[in-house]
């Protein structure tokens, strides 16, 4: 295969194939018109995509608001998952927020959700709340994680 990957910070051309990243990872997809206003009116938002020979295979973005970044999604092609590229990927966008300023990142992720979790606990995040009825396609729960940079 080679090291064919590439991480880049998102811009508008590349909305399309992160559309596409999108609707096969997520239940509750983002809308067009939400990736264009993240990348156009969102003075807090950071995204990187992560690409194999120019295709882009996975995505993910924060929002960093003072010392604080917030992490708002992350998601790798099914057909690319097992290969440690969302610990890359998220290890990235950590590095990125960091060197903006934040000195702490949170998160939410579904409680179901274990390999997510198992992954940012692997990179330091800890168990902080619950958000209840978080996500509106079943009112699933969130758990809140975070890490500290400092």
């Amino acid at each position: 295969m080679g090291n064919t990957l590439t991480y880049r910070l998102m811009n508008i051309g590349d909305i399309d194939q992160v559309l596409e990243v999108e609707h096969l990872c997520f239940s509750l997809p983002w809308s067009r018109e939400a990736f264009i206003n993240e990348l156009v009116n969102n003075k807090y938002a950071v995204y990187l995509v992560l690409e194999e020979q120019s295709r882009i295979i996975g995505y993910c973005g924060a929002w960093v608001v003072l010392d604080e970044a917030h992490i708002t999604n992350i998601a790798i092609l099914p057909e690319f998952r097992g290969r440690n590229l969302g610990e890359a990927l998220l290890v990235k966008l950590i590095q990125t927020v960091k060197s903006m300023g934040a000195l702490s990142v949170t998160l939410e992720v579904r409680v179901s959700n274990i390999a997510a979790q198992s992954l940012y606990k692997k990179l330091g995040f800890q168990n902080g709340g619950i958000r209840k009825s978080y996500y509106t396609d079943n009112y699933e729960d969130a758990l809140v994680m975070w890490v500290n940079l400092r």
